[in-house]
């Protein structure tokens, strides 16, 4: 089997992070990439190096490399698998909106350049819902969405999403169906292409009007800001989507490295590829904001200028007007004429400047209101891209960009869900993809009714950030605690070669622990203060309202989050009543029995490359057992207590020494 390099895989889960487009998260200008590299230091680069370090030494998927570590928290992979399965869901129904937008792309003028005109027999108007919002707007939630006022309407399937979804998961299923051989390379693809992709758009978006005032507000600190916990949060969150970290899909690649493998080295370069990835993509959004800003602010000029002109002499003095300002040329009007006109009247008309309905206009006003989320990609960057010259070469290249990039994300969240399954359940990996698949698109319809939208982001809120943050604290916990930093290190120096920086100590033993339990208690916190609750889009209105979850919808809530949690303490509680014998191992594929030869089954179609042990005499097999001093050496060749694998291979290789104080986290 070939090897897939770790860095491949990190650059996948970058479809979040990338442009900021997808994420429910606030886009956070200057003030927010501060936050991220800190904590993608302090927390981000110590967790993916130590997943990498796992999964490359223990050779298995989470599942497994939990239980190896300590029976009692083998719960910690099925929660990684169970949240994978979550975020697998709605991230697929991002992938068929971006699909659906792709096949939209080949038409000139796009279709969400203009309101879409009613007729009737005696006149013709513009649909009130487009009048009252935009174009791209009215598109993305009426056109594409058909989106119910709020998340008690179902409204039925949306018959256009549906199908979207379908090819969207038949894509995955055809990609994933053999494993890691054929992912990889589409890894490769699928990585690359991206930066060619952004790079066009930042030299397009760089020769815009206005694209510098942007890029200039995207730089601009705003202490107040950094100074929220909020930021804080939501910056952790986006390092771990960016990494994967707690997905389980980083342990399953790197079980798949050779044995010597410098996963350092790809810890520290993946985390700042990514990292600069997120800047150049952030730079790319900016621009094209600026761009859309500097629109919106001319349109706001010319109206309140038009304003003016209409109130003049009639309630506007002609000698308040600066004679440099030629009003006749109303399209002439700069913003600084116009900011201008509007200081001049408020001063002389302090009490009756608020009658005069003129508004203000600047652009960094529109850029403030920038829409966040899903609304970036699908209404915010459709509508910069309708004032793009070829239109539809630009729109086409972005979606398509989008569509590569939730694919290479689904591959990874997919190996995290396969890979540790298979290796506890040995099932063909054919039949555990296509079963995946299929559930998860039926479950998947959900969010192609009419009111999926609103589920979609309950899904993004709650089934996978407090879940996540759950898992990788108890992933270090487990790591540093249960199984001991000292002894990890020495694993290490064996694995590696030489001794990691004295940094990792610090941070995986004391800091980046603290700094996880902080963000958890906050984020409690807020969930506790801040009533769950979701923006609705008011199609009588053609405005979004933020409105609370229904009773009901509060119990899907919190349902999530304890769903995707419940496996920690179930198997811990299992193990530790011996419900299942710690000993027997049932689900784990190491077998934990003293004074017999270790049993290990091969993975199905494992190849030699992958393997520590195949082909080498029991002598000979180095153990991946962490810890060697505490095993001695099968003394003959064989015997009636050597346990060979189902398919012949021996197993470790080693006889473990009579220690029955030996701790647990030793097995």
């Amino acid at each position: 089997m070939p090897d897939v390099p770790a860095f491949i895989h990190g650059l996948i889960p970058w479809f979040r992070p990338c442009l900021l487009l997808t994420s429910s998260s606030r886009v956070f200008p200057g003030a927010y990439l501060v936050p991220y590299l800190i904590l993608l230091i302090l927390i981000g680069i110590p967790l993916f190096f130590l997943e990498l370090a796992v999964g490359q030494r223990i050779r298995r998927g989470s599942i497994g490399v939990w239980n190896y570590i300590s029976p009692r928290l083998g719960g910690i992979g099925f929660a990684s698998c169970i949240v994978c399965f979550f975020v697998a869901l709605y991230y697929n129904v991002i992938i068929s909106w971006s699909l659906f937008y792709f096949s939209q792309s080949f038409q000139q003028p796009l279709p969400w350049h203009e309101c879409p005109l009613i007729k009737n027999k005696t006149n013709t108007y513009v649909v009130p819902e487009c009048d009252k919002s935009s174009a791209t707007t009215y598109y993305w939630y009426r056109e594409a969405l058909n989106i119910s006022n709020s998340i008690a309407e179902g409204g039925g399937l949306n018959w256009k999403m549906t199908v979207c979804l379908l090819v969207a998961w038949s894509m995955v299923c055809l990609a994933m169906i053999k494993g890691i051989q054929s992912s990889g390379k589409v890894m490769y693809f699928s990585s690359l292409f991206p930066y060619v992709v952004l790079i066009c758009f930042l030299v397009r978006a760089l020769l815009l009007k206005g694209s510098v005032d942007g890029i200039r507000h995207m730089f601009t600190p705003k202490l107040e800001i950094m100074l929220e916990a909020k930021v804080w949060r939501e910056a952790a969150t986006q390092v771990f989507f960016a990494l994967g970290l707690g997905f389980g899909g980083v342990i399953a690649f790197s079980s798949y490295n050779k044995r010597d493998n410098n996963c350092h080295f790809d810890a520290v370069l993946v985390s700042f590829i990514n990292f600069f990835t997120s800047v150049l993509a952030t730079l790319v959004v900016f621009a094209v904001l600026g761009f859309k800003a500097n629109i919106m602010n001319s349109k706001c000029v010319a109206l309140n200028t038009n304003k003016i002109v209409d109130l003049l002499g009639n309630g506007i003095e002609e000698s308040l007007i600066p004679h440099h300002i030629n009003l006749t040329q109303v399209s002439q009007v700069s913003s600084e004429d116009y900011n201008l006109m509007t200081e001049i009247i408020k001063r002389v008309k302090e009490d009756d400047y608020q009658k005069l309905g003129l508004e203000s206009c600047s652009i960094e006003a529109e850029l403030n209101k920038a829409v966040q989320g899903t609304g970036l990609a699908f209404i915010a960057f459709t509508e910069a891209m309708t004032h793009f010259p070829a239109s539809p070469f630009w729109s086409v290249m972005f979606f398509l960009m989008l569509v590569n990039l939730g694919l290479g994300s689904m591959f990874g969240t997919i190996e995290g869900i396969l890979t540790p399954l298979i290796d506890t359940f040995k099932v063909r990996k054919e039949f555990l993809t296509v079963g995946c698949c299929v559930l998860a698109f039926a479950i998947g319809l959900l969010f192609v009714q009419r009111s999926g939208n609103y589920f979609v982001a309950m899904f993004d809120d709650y089934s996978a950030t407090l879940p996540l943050l759950i898992v990788v604290i108890l992933e270090n916990v487990a790591v540093a605690w249960v199984y001991g930093i000292d002894k990890f290190f020495e694993d290490l120096k064996d694995m590696l070669g030489f001794t990691p920086y004295r940094f990792y100590y610090y941070m995986w033993k004391y800091i980046t622990p603290t700094l996880l339990l902080v963000l958890l208690c906050t984020s409690l916190v807020q969930l506790t203060m801040t009533p769950p609750s979701y923006s609705a889009w008011i199609q009588e209105e053609a405005k979004e309202q933020r409105l609370g979850f229904p009773t009901w919808g509060i119990v899907v809530c919190i349902s999530l989050v304890v769903m995707a949690i419940m496996p920690v303490p179930v198997v811990f509680a299992l193990r530790y009543f011996n419900v299942i014998d710690e000993n027997t191992s049932g689900l784990s594929t190491v077998s934990y029995k003293k004074g017999r030869i270790i049993k290990e089954t091969a993975r199905p179609g494992e190849d030699d490359d992958t393997s520590l042990i195949q082909g080498k005499s029991p002598s000979e097999a180095p153990s991946p057992m962490p810890g060697n001093s505490i095993y001695r050496k099968q003394s003959g060749s064989g015997g009636p207590d050597a346990d060979t694998a189902p398919n012949g291979r021996y197993g470790i290789g080693y006889l473990m020494a009579d220690m029955p104080d030996m701790p647990e986290s030793d097995l």
